[in-house]
């Protein structure tokens, strides 16, 4: 895979999980961040990267095989400074909304499920969350 000068990738940041500064631990953190524009070709397999002020601890060339192709419209891409961050420099991410609420028989209980909108988020934007833990994580969705 080549990239051209001024193409948009996205780069791979599971390699990283000791330095957990994009989001969620584990799993479900994210793969891929960006996307980024190249700003050059350095030798046959690494590129340089255009990154933000906010990624500064980072050098901006990577090897290709941490880079893949921007399928993304400008549309989705959400910028760098409308993203809450906390002290561990992690992804906050923020409800906007409840929209309905369904009850779930589980073995021995019976849990309260809220489907919840959040903000700034990709892809299918609604989830079903557990009412218990939203009530204390966000006591304002709940007045």
């Amino acid at each position: 895979m080549q990239f051209q000068v001024g193409d948009r990738v996205m780069l791979k940041v599971s390699p990283w999980k000791g330095i957990i500064w994009f989001g969620k631990r584990g799993k479900l953190s994210p793969r891929f961040i960006g996307p980024f524009k190249v700003l050059k070709r350095v030798g046959l397999q690494a590129y340089q990267l255009e990154l933000p002020s906010e990624l500064n601890r980072i050098h901006n060339t990577f090897y290709i095989c941490y880079l893949r192709k921007s399928l993304a419209d400008g549309k989705s891409v959400i910028p760098l400074s409308e993203l809450r961050v906390d002290e561990g420099n992690r992804c906050v991410e923020e409800p906007d909304a409840i929209l309905e609420s369904k009850s779930k028989k589980l073995c021995h209980k019976e849990v309260t499920m809220v489907k919840v909108q959040w903000k700034h988020h990709r892809g299918a934007n609604v989830t079903w969350e557990a009412e218990e833990d939203m009530k204390r994580r966000y006591p304002r969705l709940f007045v």
